[in-house]
């Protein structure tokens, strides 16, 4: 598999400084990947630009763009245990996620998106004009910068690239240096699908280079998935730029309220896997729980012993339930919030420390007896680990929701419980882009995604996601002469 750059349907060798991808489960190297030099990025940005508009791909019929996407689907399904052996070696997720979510989920997402290429529409506006028509259209934003995380690499390039080439556009993608393999080897696929030289470009490297796509005049669009430090940074460069347009998918701390009527066990087995699905390596990952005086100690000790069932293993081990954290500098990361709990009074109940043996691993961790106030109930920290709080059952609900709101984030948010005038109540209450009730947070194709708040801007996924990657141009017609 190529490992260097993919520019204008050509793989070429980096201009940049090198870089490793690690297996987390055993620390060794996978392979060495090129890095990109600014004068790689423009060349990448310059080759999306000219297939833009260039016939091979903007005179495609709508039919002809969708069997393509089509097409790629197919090649992912093809590729399936390929792709989800790379996935887990590369990112460490349990195999059984990398087929049945990453693998999966990225090829509904093409053929999902190909769907919609034949049934994107304009419309006609009866405007106070007269002798007038007035119509509006959907054409493509332009070249395209797609910024991937490290958590899930092949799953959340499919959610900016299907959208992206299902509207017309042409794309530089910019994959996590942690987690690239994937991302080389779907590039690979779009070849072999047959899509037109330019139309699909890729650069390697680390936050350098994504800061150079985030500079660039020639990028019209960026779409990123990461921190909201990050974040912030990008929305600096757009600014500073050309004001390229923005979709963010930032952090979160997603809040779980268990209600005095909830049912214990399944609260339990939801949260288990709200929480700990890919280590917890999740943006929308239950984190924080806000559990009924009367429910909390049963709730406590039996998430406690769920935490402890579970099977902590490499990736490629059918058998694990958890894999490892993507690296040792993010295993640390874990570790430095784990203390500040201890350091602030917080109980922990179980875990606290690194797994055994070689690898990334961590231990899935529950404290509790937290306040509001303390790190692990505030920051993100992207790991197995799990703080508890408590309310008095005379709280009205909106006391606990102003809990739940007090944070900079506002990804996703979830109540356990069997009143549905409580479900709609928090609902309609809870500052979140997705809420789930009795329930994981697992995000659909057709449902829209995005946060409020420090979580981002725009929403990805669904119809929705073809805003992000078209302009509305509006078109007004005389014919009064």
């Amino acid at each position: 598999m190529p490992t260097g750059l993919y520019i204008g349907g050509e793989w070429l060798e980096a201009r940049g400084e090198g870089f490793e991808t690690r297996d987390p489960a055993t620390g060794q190297v996978i392979r060495d990947v090129g890095a990109a030099s600014a004068p790689d990025v423009d060349d990448a940005v310059a080759a999306a630009r000219r297939a833009l508009s260039g016939r091979e791909w903007a005179a495609l019929l709508p039919v002809q763009r969708a069997a393509l996407l089509f097409r790629l689907a197919e090649l992912i399904e093809q590729h399936h245990e390929e792709l989800a052996a790379l996935e887990t070696r590369d990112q460490g997720q349990p195999i059984q996620i990398s087929r049945n979510v990453s693998v999966t989920g990225a090829a509904e997402h093409f053929r999902y998106f190909a769907g919609w290429v034949t049934k994107m529409q304009g419309a006609t506006n009866p405007v106070s004009y007269p002798d007038t028509l007035h119509y509006t259209r959907r054409e493509p934003i332009g070249v395209n910068a797609l910024v991937t995380p490290w958590n899930f690499p092949l799953m959340i390039l499919a959610w900016k690239l299907a959208p992206a080439l299902a509207t017309g556009n042409t794309v530089v993608i910019k994959p996590s240096e942690v987690t690239p393999l994937t991302a080389l080897r779907l590039v690979e696929l779009t070849e072999e699908a047959g899509f037109p030289p330019g139309v699909v470009n890729l650069v390697n490297g680390d936050g350098t280079v994504g800061a150079m796509l985030s500079e660039h005049n020639g990028v019209d669009h960026l779409s990123y998935t990461g921190s909201t430090a990050v974040g912030k940074l990008i929305t600096r460069a757009s600014a500073e730029s050309n004001l390229k347009r923005l979709t963010l998918e930032l952090g979160g701390k997603a809040p779980s309220v268990i209600a005095a009527d909830a049912d214990i066990d399944a609260a339990v087995r939801g949260n288990l896997a709200g929480s700990t699905l890919n280590s917890g390596q999740v943006c929308a990952a239950y984190t924080r729980f806000y559990v009924d005086r009367k429910r909390e100690q049963e709730f406590v000790e039996k998430l406690a012993a769920g935490l402890r069932e579970l099977r902590l293993g490499p990736g490629i081990d059918e058998r694990s339930q958890l894999g490892p954290l993507v690296s040792e500098r993010h295993r640390g990361h874990v570790q430095r919030l784990v203390d500040t709990g201890r350091e602030q009074g917080a109980e922990l109940v179980t875990g606290g420390a690194p797994g055994d043996g070689v690898g990334y691993f961590y231990q899935p961790t529950l404290f509790a007896g937290v306040t509001d106030e303390m790190t692990v109930m505030r920051e993100e920290i992207f790991g197995p680990v799990l703080a508890t709080t408590s309310y008095e059952d005379t709280d009205e609900l909106d006391a606990v929701l102003d809990r739940a709101n007090d944070t900079e984030y506002g990804l996703a948010a979830t109540v356990w419980t069997r009143d549905i005038k409580t479900a709609h109540r928090f609902c309609e209450g809870i500052r979140a882009g997705s809420v789930f009730v009795n329930m994981p947070p697992i995000p659909d194709m057709a449902a829209p995604w995005g946060g409020a708040k420090a979580s981002g801007w725009g929403r990805e996924m669904g119809p929705w996601a073809l805003d992000a990657y078209t302009e509305l141009k509006s078109v007004w017609m005389h014919y009064g002469y």
